[in-house]
């Protein structure tokens, strides 16, 4: 079933999915959910609220069972994704791969104590840092890590499907995984891809996010699912949404790369790239210094 070079975890037996979790957990607002059909075998669970842009979660289809991209911001949120993958699929879930450590894709990991949880080792040990930093208990660490890791790629041969998991190089953080399907012409993105709005760059590698991009698009899918924002009616036009994207690091890359050549500081730099093009994309006004100032340390040699 599984094949690659993995990591195998020896933790307690799964959480009682429906045993209680941690208090902050359990206090967090739950936000609206819905389960859509991007095409047979393939869904995407969609999480919002007041002031946020969608959280994405990616779901695919086997004949023994379901696999499932990203838990999201809470437990309430796992559960209500859960509740309806339930509700419409008749296999269970068996596997959850995470994506990114931040809290915002890992809170929910709470809802899937029953099943093998996934990740890149730099996954885990970026949110074992986190919890660790955040004196989390040994059953909250439990819960939210891990069991199974790998370097470069994994791959599950399962109900019927091969199901590719995939380390394309430091992007929104320096240890994203994303799910490509051969068969079916279909990448789960997580926050590698931000729909129509302007990328998150807090801990972001963007000259390296543009190199996982090329790779991405080198895998002949033709629907690419972002980890936020909205997908089309047709999900083959999320290939130019992507592209879209993709521009905002290549313009900011050429940008500081000219300011860089003519002797600029970093604050010189942020000062010069403004990035006018996407003032209208959300999350522009507190992320276009952060990617600047980043992609600069990057291009010179000074981000860790």
């Amino acid at each position: 079933m599984l094949a690659g070079d993995v990591s195998v975890f020896s933790q307690d037996p799964p959480r009682n999915p429906a045993a209680p979790a941690p208090a902050a957990e359990r206090s967090r607002p739950a936000s609206s959910g819905s389960l859509k059909q991007i095409i047979p075998g393939h869904y995407v669970y969609t999480s919002t609220a007041p002031g946020r842009s969608a959280f994405n979660s990616g779901v695919i289809v086997t004949s023994e069972g379901v696999v499932v991209l990203d838990a999201l911001d809470s437990e309430a949120i796992g559960r209500g994704a859960r509740e309806a993958i339930s509700s419409v699929i008749k296999q269970p879930v068996r596997f959850l791969v995470s994506s990114t450590h931040h809290d915002n894709y890992t809170r929910g990991n709470v809802a899937y104590g029953d099943v093998l949880k996934i990740g890149h080792e730099n996954y885990r040990t970026d949110l074992l840092e986190l919890l660790t930093a955040a004196r989390a208990s040994a059953e909250e660490q439990t819960a939210k890590l891990p069991n199974q890791t790998f370097r470069d790629r994994l791959t599950l041969y399962f109900g019927g499907k091969e199901i590719q998991i995939l380390y394309l190089g430091r992007a929104h953080t320096r240890g994203d995984s994303i799910l490509f399907v051969p068969q079916d012409r279909i990448a789960y993105l997580s926050e590698l891809f931000f729909s129509e709005q302007f990328p998150n760059m807090a801990e972001g590698y963007g000259v390296s996010w543009l190199r996982a991009l090329d790779a991405v698009e080198a895998l002949g899918a033709d629907i690419f699912v972002p980890g936020h924002g909205p997908i089309p009616e047709d999900p083959r036009q999320t290939r130019p949404g992507l592209h879209r994207m993709r521009q905002i690091f290549v313009d900011a890359r050429d940008a500081i790369q000219n300011e860089i050549a003519r002797g600029a500081t970093e604050d010189q730099a942020v000062a010069a790239v403004k990035l006018q093009q996407y003032e209208k994309l959300p999350t522009y006004a507190g992320q276009r210094e952060i990617m600047v100032r980043r992609m600069y340390k990057e291009l010179t040699g000074k981000l860790p």
